[in-house]
C-alpha cells in the first residue's frame, strides 16, 4: 500500500505531472492507495476545486483516521527528528503511513526523509 501525502496529491491533479504519471502507473498496476485523515484534511483546506475534491475522493477511497496509536508515534517521531517547527503534521502523516504498514509518497522529500530512520519507507517521483 503506498499513502499521498498532501504535496503528492495537489501534484497528482496537475495533468501530466510526474506525480500523475506515477498516480497512473499505480492505479493501473493495482497498487492500493491510501491517505492520511491528516493529509485529507490538509487536501480540502485547498484553495481546491470542487472537480478535484471530487477526482481525489473517488481516487483515494481509504481515508485513514487518525489514532490515539498514532498520537504517541508522532510525538516521538517528532521528539526524535528534532522538534522542528511546523513539522508535527508531518510526524501525524508518517505515523498514520507506519501504522499501516504503507509507504508514502511526497513531493517535498526533505520534509520525510529525517524519518526513514524510524521505518517511514518513501516513494519519491
Amino acid at each position: 500500500m503506498i499513502h499521498l501525502d498532501t504535496s503528492f496529491l495537489i501534484r497528482a491533479l496537475a495533468r501530466n505531472s510526474l506525480e500523475d504519471l506515477k498516480l497512473r502507473e499505480w492505479l493501473l498496476g493495482g497498487i492500493s492507495l491510501g491517505i492520511s485523515s491528516i493529509s485529507w484534511a490538509e487536501f480540502l483546506c485547498g484553495p481546491v476545486e470542487p472537480h478535484h475534491v471530487e477526482l481525489a475522493a473517488r481516487i483515494v477511497q481509504d481515508r485513514v483516521p487518525f489514532v490515539a496509536e498514532d498520537a504517541e508515534l508522532s510525538a516521538r517521531l517528532y521528539n526524535l527528528s528534532g522538534h522542528r517547527r511546523g513539522s508535527l503534521i508531518d510526524c501525524m502523516i508518517a505515523a498514520t503511513a507506519l501504522r499501516v504498514g504503507a509507504s508514502l509518497a511526497t513531493g517535498n522529500l526533505a520534509d520525510f526523509r529525517r524519518l526513514e530512520s524510524a521505518g517511514l519507507r518513501i516513494v519519491a517521483t
